[in-house]
């Protein structure tokens, strides 16, 4: 497991979580799109403006995953409050986890279950009743990785990149239950 420091984002993170976001996103999922699709979704979701805009607001928290000796930046997390996906759900006061990303160099090292229990511990401090997200409907490994901690899917959501629309899952964790989160 690498080790690393959680530490909240501020407008001097901006260009490294712009570039960390694009390049998580693309890494994963470029293939997928005609290329003015991504471009027109990596300039609305992660252009320096558009990034800074999410660091300033009250809705929006990052977390970021550093390097405790050189300060890089490995990961990030954002959660969002309110959620986004509110109205599929009865709970009553939702969080949404909306990106939970790791640099690929650094990706089945524990950054992501550290920066995802940092995510949980969040949603129980702030009285969430239940943290929700979205995942492309193809992207197995991430489905697993959410399922470990008792996330279960609710219901079946679109994603937009451009002009081309996905079929995401949106998963959900209640926590008026205990987590069956399992090692690994």
């Amino acid at each position: 497991m690498t080790q690393v420091v959680l530490r909240p984002a501020t407008l001097d993170d901006v260009e490294n979580l712009s570039k960390l976001g694009r390049d998580s996103f693309c890494a994963a999922f470029a293939h997928l799109y005609r290329p003015e699709d991504l471009n027109a979704f990596l300039e609305q979701c992660y252009a320096p403006a558009a990034v800074a805009e999410e660091v300033s607001d009250d809705v929006h928290r990052h977390r970021l995953a550093v390097d405790p000796a050189s300060g890089a930046l490995l990961g990030y997390v954002k959660i969002r409050v309110p959620s986004y996906y509110s109205e599929y759900s009865d709970a009553a006061n939702p969080m949404a986890l909306c990106q939970l990303y790791t640099d690929s160099d650094y990706t089945g090292m524990g950054i992501g279950a550290t920066m995802m229990d940092w995510a949980m511990d969040e949603a129980r401090a702030g009285g969430h009743d239940a943290v929700q997200l979205s995942v492309y409907s193809e992207n197995y490994g991430a489905q697993r990785f959410y399922a470990r901690y008792g996330f279960a899917k609710i219901a079946d959501i679109y994603f937009d990149v451009g002009d081309q629309r996905d079929e995401e899952f949106l998963y959900e964790l209640r926590l008026d239950t205990p987590t069956a989160r399992s090692a690994g």
